[in-house]
């Protein structure tokens, strides 16, 4: 069993014929992931340089290929639009890979987004991945191992670090989710923890976060409760100053709140084995599975 992306998943391309969508379609379809198509509007009927089928709109694709999922890579100004395309076609899943969409167009839509049956991941992150069987977004494959250890991560960057640990320490991944750094996401740290927990597949959970926002405190109030599974967390800009930017747009502190103290300490009530430098997550996670 697989978190989100399965064998059964069918993906289409939404922004298939661009420079970016081109590049990490033929990725996704080098690591033997069900790639069933693309949309570019205007070039339905068309080809894309990987032989895919293209349609002129999320719908016909959908009608034509049995899509249950899309990754989208259109521009920014254009990104809002194409989330809420794939949503109204009913998709299982969508990630969108595309970072600097403006936040009042993800204020406009979110509620519509989460108030459907689709899961969105991101946007501006690198996508899912579960080794073996598929990727759906950007990040480089072949430091993934199938495994018994899921990861959620806020950053693409320490997302591929973890991977690369767990890798080495011979332990691999059930399911990689990189949910993106923007101030307003799809899935949160909480709904991944969910579906990690509920899955036999999965033995233990990596929780990446950032300072900014609250949803790591959240999650770590579910697991204090409910999850039985080790936990291993780190939180990233433990030196960021109060009130500064720094590095994703969502990672801003004010007033004591999203502060990488009070998030650890909320993770640690939690039970969580908070690690507070990144070379330590594989380690850590090895050992306490090997107890």
């Amino acid at each position: 069993m697989a978190v989100l992306l399965t064998e059964k998943s069918k993906i289409i391309v939404q922004g298939v014929t661009g420079k970016e969508g081109s590049f990490h379609t033929q990725q996704m379809l080098d690591y033997k992931t069900n790639v069933v198509g693309g949309v570019t509007p205007g070039k339905g009927g068309q080809k894309s340089e990987h032989g895919l089928p293209i349609f002129n709109t999320v719908i016909d694709a959908v009608g034509e290929t049995g899509a249950n999922a899309s990754v989208i890579f259109v521009p920014p100004a254009f990104a809002a639009d194409a989330i809420m395309e794939a949503v109204s076609a009913e998709l299982d899943l969508v990630v969108v890979i595309t970072e600097g969409i403006p936040v009042s167009d993800m204020a406009r839509i979110i509620g519509f987004v989460r108030n459907s049956k689709t899961v969105m991941i991101g946007p501006n992150c690198p996508g899912i991945i579960t080794p073996g069987v598929g990727k759906i977004g950007i990040m480089p494959a072949f430091i993934h191992k199938p495994g018994r250890v899921g990861i959620i991560s806020r950053s693409g960057t320490l997302t591929y670090e973890a991977v690369d640990q767990l890798t080495q320490e011979g332990l691999g991944q059930s399911t990689a989710i990189g949910i993106g750094g923007d101030p307003i996401i799809g899935l949160p740290h909480l709904a991944a923890v969910k579906l990690f927990a509920e899955d036999p597949d999965t033995d233990g959970i990596i929780m990446i976060g950032e300072i900014g926002g609250t949803n790591e405190e959240e999650a770590a109030a579910y697991i204090k409760k409910h999850v039985k599974k080790p936990v291993v967390g780190f939180i990233a800009g433990q030196t960021a100053p109060p009130g500064r930017r720094m590095g994703h747009a969502g990672a801003i502190i004010s007033g004591g709140a999203g502060t990488a103290t009070s998030k650890m300490e909320a993770m640690r009530d939690a039970g969580i084995h908070v690690v507070e430098n990144p070379s330590d997550i594989g380690k850590t996670m090895k050992s306490i599975l090997g107890k």
